[in-house]
């Protein structure tokens, strides 16, 4: 059973400006509330979202156990709320935390720890610009 099927006790208004996958999922963030540091990623359904709201302590949809799991019940690793936003799509939430513990499975303090991507260089002044780009506006025009 997906969680698309399952009853939610959320606010018809907050649930009326949700976008949700086919599978009536949304992306949820969770970000430390008080240095901004993103902690993870993971999913919620409108359950999910009524629950987080209303204890205090994130709850998500694991996907792969189709089940809900509060972050920490096992771990002690618990993620309390300050706040939530939804942001201008309605597609995806944003959970101020304060998380206790580390909040990757992993035991890192987040989940975006482990690999950290190069970022691309940026283009010097004297780089041609790419193709297809319109020209530069002459100076003074």
């Amino acid at each position: 059973m997906t969680s698309v099927n399952r009853l939610s006790r959320l606010d018809p208004e907050i649930a009326a400006r949700l976008k949700r996958d086919a599978s009536g999922l949304f992306p949820a963030v969770a970000q430390q509330y008080d240095t901004g540091e993103v902690l993870m990623l993971a999913w919620m359904d409108d359950e999910a979202l009524h629950r987080t709201l209303t204890t205090g302590l994130c709850t998500y949809w694991s996907r792969s156990r189709q089940e809900y799991w509060v972050k920490g019940a096992t771990s002690g690793h618990e993620q309390r709320v300050k706040s939530v936003a939804l942001d201008c799509d309605g597609d995806t939430v944003l959970v101020r935390v304060d998380q206790v513990g580390g909040a990757c499975h992993t035991g890192d303090r987040t989940c975006f720890d482990a690999t950290v991507l190069k970022p691309a260089a940026p283009p010097s002044a004297a780089s041609p610009p790419p193709a297809g780009s319109p020209p530069a506006a002459a100076a003074g025009s």
